[in-house]
């Protein structure tokens, strides 16, 4: 149980190379997919996390082991937080920009297309904010994935 098969170090670096590659991924994949799971996004991300448990663990059951990969991705996780609040640089980096995906009722599609939106996400969007499309003055595509919508002034 407390026996590791592997150097301490090797769970801080494979913890660190498995953080910087998945959040890679994730932040290539699109907006949408961190934003709102659906059941298959909810299912990618499950498969995930079984796909790299070895890579973390290098094959290391020990209680010590798991314990150490677990303490560096918290650890890493709370340096990229405290990094994202003090560098705007690195804030765009992990988390990205809101792109402007509409104006004066009209959503671009092109934009649309490259941010994997679907039609249904926009009337989804327009509906929760209660904004007919003839009373849009902008709608943008936040970083969280959300998609915001501002009222022309009445």
């Amino acid at each position: 149980m407390f026996d590791m098969d592997l150097p301490w170090w090797e769970f801080i670096v494979r913890g660190l190379a498995v953080y910087l590659l998945l959040l890679i991924m994730v932040r290539l994949s699109g907006r949408r997919t961190v934003g709102q799971f659906t059941p298959f996004d909810l299912l990618v991300v499950m498969l995930l996390s079984e796909a790299v448990s070895n890579s973390l663990s290098g094959g290391d059951n020990s209680l010590v082991g798991g314990l150490i990969c677990a303490a560096t991705l918290v650890a890493i996780n709370a340096l990229v937080g405290v990094a994202t609040s003090r560098s705007e640089k690195i804030s765009t980096l992990v988390d990205g920009d809101a792109v402007l995906i509409g104006r004066d009722g009209v959503f671009f599609e092109k934009v649309m297309r490259n941010c994997r939106l679907s039609d249904s996400d926009i009337e989804e969007a327009l509906r929760e904010h209660d904004c007919p499309r003839s009373e849009m003055k902008c709608a943008f595509l936040e970083a969280d994935g959300e998609i915001t919508i501002m009222r022309n002034p009445q």
